[in-house]
């Protein structure tokens, strides 16, 4: 049975998505600094004359406060805390794919403070013209290990042996990295990549093309397999912008 739960004042939030709700009202999907992944019913947020009807937009930063039970608590008040830039083009594109992730890998109710730092880092960076590959990757990684997927990037799996930049090796996304043999290349549960790149990683230095186009093809693994048979949306839509 759902219990009451301490009503929240001013949480520091972004909207995630919102979904229409009977007649009148929205669900709203939010990611909060210290609640974690919250749904939200705004009553009445449709009617031309709600108090939050042209608040409750993705990538602003709000505060936000509600009461209720756990699994759909009720939005009391929600304000705007302005500071972020607005998204357009192709970076508004990366802030939905952004959203697509946390609203299918996130648990609702599962606190990451971080994260939500790291949520908040990107799309500034993405309003301001850091490259968005860049972008995108950094929060990828960063997400897994907030999900407990630490990524071994600086030891081989098994031997603690660290790794080498001119070795070229297979990271299994159950274990890690381990060195490239003859038998491992029929394995399909992995990457290949060179050890720079997993050396690259770990120092969030994508300036290599090739430590890039390698990064993309782990996040997509990991993600993929985090996913099951989900699909991402936007990111069919990403690939038809560019090769993100």
């Amino acid at each position: 049975m759902a219990t009451l739960e301490k009503p929240q004042d001013n949480q520091p939030a972004f909207v995630l998505h919102t979904y229409a709700y009977r007649e009148t009202s929205l669900i709203v999907e939010t990611l909060t600094q210290h609640a974690g992944r919250v749904a939200l019913l705004a009553k009445g947020a449709r009617r031309p004359r709600s108090a939050v009807r042209g608040l409750l937009m993705a990538f602003q930063p709000l505060t936000l406060s509600w009461f209720g039970k756990r699994e759909l608590r009720t939005l009391k008040n929600a304000e705007w805390q302005g500071g972020q830039r607005p998204l357009a083009g192709s970076a508004l594109m990366c802030g939905f794919y952004l959203n697509e992730l946390l609203l299918k890998l996130l648990p609702r109710d599962d606190p990451h403070p971080q994260l939500f730092l790291y949520y908040q880092q990107t799309l500034k960076a993405l309003a301001e013209g850091e490259p968005q590959v860049v972008a995108l990757r950094r929060f990828e990684k960063r997400l897994m290990q907030e999900l407990g997927y630490a990524l071994m990037l600086q030891e081989e799996v098994g031997n603690a042996r660290p790794i080498e930049p001119e070795i070229s090796y297979f990271y299994d996304l159950e274990h890690g990295p381990s060195r490239l043999s003859s038998e491992r290349g029929g394995a399909q549960n992995g990457v290949q990549l060179r050890g720079k790149t997993l050396l690259d990683l770990a120092q969030d230095n994508y300036s290599d093309p090739t430590t890039l186009a390698q990064a993309k093809q782990l996040m997509r693994a990991l993600i993929s397999q985090q996913l099951g048979s989900e699909n991402l949306q936007t990111r069919q839509l990403l690939k038809d912008l560019q090769e993100l």
